[in-house]
């Protein structure tokens, strides 16, 4: 009997302290997501901080029952993600050749066969400048890219640059090509430093640890960097950033209508002041 009331006693104090958590673990299980409102995870080129984030506030009035959420990378990083089974409903990357890989109508351009772009949601949202940027006060005085070019080659300069999977630093191989540099052997003689996406890149030109550093127009802007050239076409091609809404997304109808506010004149407005041109309204 004296234990038959143990156990009873123990079962109370079981379910009191169950009463009594139940508040908390509910509160600690709930969804970050506010209730009744949909979660659209957008997938974006690490060019786009500062823009997304501006326009996520905006957004924010124009569709109340849309909860954005961002994950900012090297588009390559963000391909892979995709590729690999992350939930994404939009992905906007800072060239073709990300987006080419997961678009199944890419033909050539898409050599593992994927299939993750909602066919006939592909549009070309943006235009960006490659920009060789330059530490306050420039103290090697780094005024053109023919004078990059130049200090390069006698290896008085130390330049940042993205690593060889990250748009921006497939812009920059491209630019090393146009003056007949060779990367590897800059790269040999302790000329050149990298960077896994454009942020780390403005970053070290941003702190001073390097001479220069060739990122986006863009990034140079939000980091109030001084330009001292930006690219032309003929040396690393247009900047487009393609955009698609995913179909894996759970949510493609809110995925298309963000997209579609994208290319409108409120976010142009946001895209433009940091140097982006649009490339299309709704």
């Amino acid at each position: 009997m004296q234990q038959k009331n143990g156990v009873h006693k123990n079962l109370i104090r079981a379910a009191a302290l169950g009463l009594t958590l139940l508040p908390l673990l509910t509160a600690c299980g709930a969804s970050s997501t506010p209730q009744g409102k949909t979660e659209l995870t957008v997938f974006a080129a690490a060019s786009m901080t500062e823009t997304l984030t501006e326009i996520q506030k905006l957004y924010s009035s124009a569709a109340p029952d849309v909860e954005l959420v961002f994950n900012f990378d090297s588009s390559g990083t963000l391909k892979t993600q995709i590729q690999e089974g992350a939930e994404a409903d939009l992905f906007i990357s800072a060239a073709p050749k990300q987006m080419n890989q997961l678009d199944a109508s890419a033909g050539e351009a898409n050599p593992e066969g994927l299939d993750f772009v909602l066919q006939g949601s592909r549009v070309d949202l943006l235009e960006n400048k490659v920009a060789l940027a330059v530490p306050e006060g420039n103290p090697k005085g780094i005024d053109s890219y023919d004078t990059l070019a130049d200090r390069l080659a006698e290896g008085t300069v130390l330049l940042a640059m993205g690593n060889s999977d990250v748009p921006v630093g497939q812009y920059t191989q491209k630019i090393l090509d146009y003056y007949g540099l060779d990367e590897q052997e800059l790269a040999g003689k302790g000329a050149v430093t990298y960077g896994s996406n454009v942020k780390e890149v403005t970053a070290q030109v941003s702190t001073g640890a390097v001479d220069c550093g060739i990122i986006y127009a863009t990034d140079a802007c939000s980091a109030g960097l001084a330009v001292a050239d930006t690219a032309t076409s003929e040396m690393c091609g247009q900047v487009i950033y393609p955009a698609a809404v995913l179909n894996i997304s759970k949510h493609p109808e809110q995925a298309q209508a963000f997209l579609d506010y994208l290319r409108g004149p409120e976010a142009a407005a946001v895209f433009e002041g940091v140097g982006f041109t649009p490339l299309g309204e709704e």
